[in-house]
This record gives structure tokens, C-alpha cells and sequence, in this order.
């Protein structure tokens, strides 16, 4: 696998190389049949063969723009043909199978409908009588149930406009319902949330304006005017998504599904694909082309090249229970741009850097407070989120602050603090165990500061109020506690094992760095004193061994009031 893609990706043929050397090393591993992608053991919270079905049809997330846009692979084309044709086959061995109430295989429906939409003449007009049968029939059955109320609506949106295309038997009335039911979804300024998750992070971008931008697509002779409204919310939502970036392509790590990576970026190919121009051809390419050479570089293959459930390195404990040995390609999202026509601009205009951004910029419906400091963009967020998770939800949604440079830690376990690896958060230790912000009862975001109440344990009330500054921010907790304990106000983790490595901690202070990034946090009052946290290995999601300063405060009963400052920053490569 190539990792020296800087200043390689510029040409068409070039991102078409990106995505073969990608997705050729899962040759080996395809069904006889052709509808099984086999590419590991693990389970998830759906069975075996919809997890073969998912891998299978993650690669059409690329394969299928690749076609459009006038590439070629026989090899896969042959697959693909042979196994939708054999996946749909009630007789056959290799049957997907029927459905029940909330079945992955909806989810899997929607690159299918994809492929159908887009490349017909691959995967559509080769297929005999029989097989086309067989394939609308099975795709039909997603409207025989009712979906969650997320973004998986849009997934029978897609199955239907793809029937409705071919000609074949569609459900108008559940395309009108769901098309209806996204706009429930609308906050506003561009911005939706997750259905009734109430949750704000990459599948705004990822998955709800994608589709929404792919359906203008494809949709504006019949749907003129939500098209244009689809076109509309997606340039608001880009001025404003683009500060989730920093300037050397990295993206926010924030939220759950991080596993899908470079998709971070889907939104503006997404936006090429549809003609929203939030910004120009150009500063659009240049944010792609440094997103994906930033992954490129990173260990996020095996041994054999197949993408890797984790984040920046292989790593299973930060993944939700929905992540199957497939589940990573839906990254191949950002190879939309592949079905630009030659003549696109994008393929003949320089990659520019990010336009001239805000310092420090509140995103109210996304409920952030971003500031942008030299290499490296912090979000600082309330913790508020659904209390229904997937896995590791208070680490994904409820740190104090998350940093394109430093990443996340999440929990191996809530007994030790090693193990809780509480970075960027106020964690209390009470008998034996770590208690963290979870949902946060009220908050409040500003231009300036973030602050919010919550309850880590019964007895105890927490208001905590961030304010961002140009080192980076300071924490004042208000504490009403029915106890005595002890609680760890954490900074950034930060990586060792690496050059430069170098652990400082004393009365009032604790500081850890590297050769291109440290962290300080210091007691401004309060009752503590520095140490070092020795976060157990492979909890961060960028780097496998990391420690992580903090200050530990001995909480009194009553009234406490603490002030931490942390410092830090990160080199721009």
C-alpha cells in the first residue's frame, strides 16, 4: 500500500489509483458466489451474513463513481454482477436472506441503489430477466418495515428513487414520507441532527447531506424545488463544517463512527458531485487532496493491505458494536468526486489552502465553540448527546474539548484511572471507581465561553465553564459535593514513545511532551497537585501509548470552586 501520496493527487487518473490500491488487496477474499466479502471473524450486533453483506457492498462507495465517471475494472465488474445476482437469489447459497426490524441489510441497500442509480450499465443491464427480479424484489423489501428515526429514512429514499429509475415497482408514499421526515430533522443555518438522537456529528455530513446532495443529483427534473433547497442548506452547512479542519487536512476526531475516517471529508465531493459550492473548486480539492494524503500516511491497513477497524492505527476497543471487518470502506464515500466528468474543473484547478476562517467561531446548532489555533482546531463542546450509545459514548461526546491534533481517549474500564484514561475531562474517583461527565443537564454556548451543569454521582453538581484562550483554555468548576473524594482535571494525551519524550509534574503543575506536541495543566485554585496518568495502551485513538497530565484535586464536602488552565500545542507537518 502506497503512502506517499503528497503531491501525488492531482490528475482524475491519479485518485483513481488512490482508490484501486485500496480496494484490490479484497480481491482474494470474495465468495465464489460473489455476494460474500470475507475479510474476518469479529461480530457484530447484526449476523454473520449481513456482515459478509456489508462488506461486500461498502467497495460500491467507490467502485461505483469510479464507473460512472468512465473507469474500468472488468475483474470487479464481473464480481459485482455475479453477485448481486447470486445474493438475491432466494435458492441460491450465497441469499442475503430476509429482513427484520432494524436489519443492516437496509443499511447495505443504499450503495447497492447507489450502483444502480449511477452505473447501470454495470451492474443493472448485464443481469438477466431472472436476477432483476430477484434484486428489485429484494430491494423492495426495505419498505415493508419501518425504519429508526435517523438518517437510515434515507436509506429506502435511495432504494426507491433506484426503482423508480429501473422502472420497476416503487413505494411513492414511503419516498414522500421519509423526503418529509428529513426535514423534521432541520435545525437550521444548514445544520440537522440525527433524527431523534438529538446527536450532531459527522453523520450530518456523512450521510444525511450526502444523500440529500445526492438526490438533488439526481432529482432536479422531477423535485425542482427540494433539490434546490437540498443545494441551499448544504452551501450554509459547508461554511460553516469547514472549521471541523485544520489546515493541514486533519479533521475533528468527535463522535461516534470514526472508524470510517477519510469519509470526514465526503461532504464537499458530495458537494462537487451535486454543484453546492460553499467555497471554490479549488479550496474544496485542496481540503480533499490533504485530508486523504494525511490518512494515506497513517497505519490504518493490515499486513494485507484490508482497511482496519480503528481510527489511526488497527484498534477494536474505540469501535461501536455496529463495526464489522467491512464496515471501514464506507470511507470510500470521498471518492465521489470520481464520477466528475473529465472537463470538471476540479481536475485542472490548484489545490488551495482554507480560506481566511474566524479565530474563534460559536456554531450554535452543532453546539460548539471552535477555536482555531497555529497546526492544529479545538471544538469545545457541552457533552450533550444521546444517552442511547453505540459504545464509549461519554468519550466520544462528552469531553471537554476535542483537538484535530491530540485525539481522544476512550475507556477500558471505569475501576482505575489508567484505565478510564479521562483525558480532557473532570473525573472523580469514589470508591474504586471513575465517574465522568455523561449528559449534561443545562448549557449555554457562547462566542466566548461554554458551560454546562451536570451530575458525575449522586450527591455531587457540577458547573463547569470553559473559556478558550490563545494557549489554550481555562476550566472553573463549581463543585457541590455530599463527600470527600478525589477528582482528576485531565488535559490532552499526549503520545510517547517517541522522540522528545518528556514527563514533568509538581505541586502545581503537570506537563507531558514530544518532539512535535505538549501539554501543561496548571493549578490556578483550588486543593492539588500535578501528576502524570499512565493511560493504559492503545485508548487513544491516534496513538497507541499515551500519557495524560492532570491535576488531582481533593473535593471537601460543600462548596468547591477550581481553576485549571491548560495549555498545549501541535506542530503543523
Amino acid at each position: 500500500m502506497r503512502t506517499d501520496w503528497e503531491g501525488k493527487l492531482n490528475k482524475k487518473e491519479d485518485f483513481r489509483e488512490l482508490l484501486m490500491d485500496i480496494i484490490r488487496p479484497l480481491l482474494p477474499y470474495y465468495s465464489k458466489g460473489g455476494a460474500e466479502l470475507i475479510l474476518g471473524v469479529n461480530a457484530t450486533n447484526y449476523d454473520q451474513k449481513a456482515i459478509r453483506l456489508e462488506a461486500f457492498s461498502r467497495p460500491l462507495w467507490g467502485l461505483v463513481p469510479f464507473w460512472a465517471g468512465g473507469g474500468s475494472s472488468p475483474e470487479f465488474e464481473q464480481i459485482y454482477q455475479k453477485g448481486l445476482a447470486s445474493g438475491t437469489d432466494p435458492e441460491g447459497e450465497e441469499y442475503w436472506g430476509g429482513f427484520h426490524a432494524f436489519d443492516q441489510r437496509f443499511v447495505e441497500m443504499a450503495a447497492i441503489s447507489y450502483g444502480l442509480i449511477l452505473a447501470p450499465d454495470k451492474l443493472w443491464e448485464p443481469l438477466d430477466e431472472r436476477a432483476k427480479e430477484n434484486l428489485v424484489k429484494w430491494l423492495y423489501g426495505i419498505n415493508q418495515y419501518e425504519l429508526p428515526i435517523c438518517n437510515w429514512i434515507l436509506f429506502a429514499v435511495l432504494v426507491n428513487i433506484a426503482l423508480k429509475k429501473l422502472g420497476r415497482e416503487y413505494d411513492g408514499e414511503k419516498l414522500e414520507k421519509y423526503l418529509a421526515g428529513v426535514d423534521t430533522f432541520y435545525l437550521g443555518d444548514g445544520w440537522y441532527q440525527d433524527g431523534d438522537s438529538g446527536q450532531k456529528d459527522y453523520y450530518v455530513s456523512f450521510a444525511i447531506h450526502f444523500y440529500c446532495l445526492f438526490y438533488a443529483m439526481v432529482m432536479r427534473k422531477e423535485d425542482p424545488s427540494r433539490c434546490e433547497k437540498y443545494l441551499e442548506r448544504a452551501e450554509l452547512f459547508g461554511r460553516q463544517f469547514i472549521y471541523w479542519f485544520d489546515e493541514t487536512g486533519r479533521a475533528l476526531p468527535f463522535g461516534r463512527s470514526l472508524t470510517y475516517r477519510f469519509s470526514q471529508v465526503s461532504f464537499f465531493c458530495a458537494c462537487l458531485m451535486a454543484g453546492a459550492e460553499p467555497f471554490s473548486v479549488g479550496v474544496m480539492k485542496g481540503l480533499i487532496v490533504r485530508h486523504l494524503c494525511d490518512w494515506m500516511k497513517r497505519p490504518v491497513f493490515d499486513r494485507t493491505d484490508i482497511l482496519t477497524v480503528g481510527y489511526g492505527y488497527p484498534n477494536p476497543v474505540m469501535g461501536e458494536r455496529y463495526n464489522g471487518p467491512g464496515s471501514p470502506y464506507w470511507a470510500l464515500k470521498t471518492f465521489a468526486i470520481l464520477m466528475l466528468p473529465d472537463e470538471h474543473p476540479f481536475w485542472h484547478v490548484k489545490a488551495e489552502p482554507l480560506p481566511s476562517l474566524e479565530k474563534q467561531k460559536a456554531l450554535p446548532y452543532a453546539d460548539m465553540l471552535i477555536h482555531r489555533y497555529p497546526g492544529h482546531v479545538a471544538a469545545f463542546v457541552p457533552g450533550r448527546y444521546s444517552p442511547a450509545g453505540h459504545g464509549q459514548t461519554p468519550a466520544k461526546y462528552g469531553k471537554f474539548v476535542y483537538d484535530t491534533g491530540f485525539a481522544f481517549n476512550v475507556a477500558k474500564s471505569t475501576q482505575e484511572v489508567h484505565e478510564a484514561a479521562p483525558d480532557c475531562m473532570l473525573a472523580f474517583y469514589i470508591n474504586g471507581y471513575v465517574y465522568v461527565r455523561r449528559i449534561c443537564e443545562e448549557f449555554h454556548i457562547s462566542e466566548r465561553e461554554v458551560s454546562s451543569k451536570w451530575i458525575p454521582y449522586e450527591g455531587i453538581r457540577v458547573e463547569t465553564i470553559i473559556i478558550p484562550s490563545d494557549k489554550g483554555h481555562i476550566r472553573k468548576h463549581i463543585i457541590e459535593s455530599d463527600r470527600e473524594c478525589k477528582a482528576y482535571d485531565c488535559g490532552f494525551a499526549v503520545e510517547i514513545d517517541v522522540e522528545g519524550e518528556k514527563l514533568e509534574w509538581g505541586e502545581k503543575f503537570a506537563q507531558a511532551e514530544n518532539y512535535y506536541s505538549w501539554c501543561r495543566v496548571s493549578l490556578i485554585s483550588g486543593d492539588g497537585k500535578g501528576e502524570i496518568i499512565v493511560a493504559d495502551p492503545n485508548t487513544n485513538l491516534l496513538h497507541p501509548m499515551t500519557r495524560i497530565p492532570a491535576l488531582c484535586y481533593q473535593i471537601h464536602k460543600g462548596r468547591n470552586e477550581i481553576i485549571t488552565e491548560v495549555s498545549a500545542d501541535v506542530k503543523a507537518f
